[in-house]
């Protein structure tokens, strides 16, 4: 069994409610189980800021799928939920992204792990220090030594 964790964020339509139906998405995927889910959190828009604030979360889990039909499934969940890719880091029914698989680096044109910018983001690093506080992140050291650089990021545990 592998261990990945994915992070979840919306903020169209109703996005708690859509994060919740998210994790049991992820709850059903094959050759897969979640493992633990972290709070929802409140989070100010990163990039385009003239949009409504996101509601984020991680979901740890326990997988045999390999990391690119992990990814696979993961688009599969978002276009399920109505997710269009219009514009970068616009307004987004549902994202999920693969942040982590075992502490694996992986560099390929449409997957990179760990995630680039997961130590930089606190609707990241917080719900993960949540479910995982003593995780590793590889390359880049404990989630526990990135939460300073990231506490001036609004985040609000719900």
């Amino acid at each position: 069994m592998n261990t990945a964790y994915v992070a979840l964020g919306a903020n169209l339509g109703d996005p708690a409610s859509t994060l919740r139906a998210a994790f049991g998405a992820l709850a059903n995927l094959p050759e897969s189980r979640i493992v633990r889910c972290s709070s929802l959190y409140r989070t100010a828009p990163v990039g385009i800021t003239t949009q409504p604030e996101f509601i984020n979360a991680v979901a740890a889990l326990a997988t045999t799928l390999a990391p690119e039909s992990l990814l696979d499934a993961l688009f599969d969940i978002e276009t399920r939920f109505g997710r269009q890719r219009a514009e970068k880091n616009g307004p987004r029914t549902l994202d999920l992204d693969l942040l982590l698989y075992n502490d694996q680096f992986i560099d390929l044109p449409r997957l990179t792990l760990p995630h680039p910018r997961l130590h930089l983001r606190a609707f990241v690093l917080y719900p993960l220090a949540e479910i995982a506080p003593t995780l590793i992140i590889p390359g880049r050291g404990s989630i526990a030594s990135w939460l300073p650089a990231v506490a001036h990021q609004g985040i609000t545990r719900l």
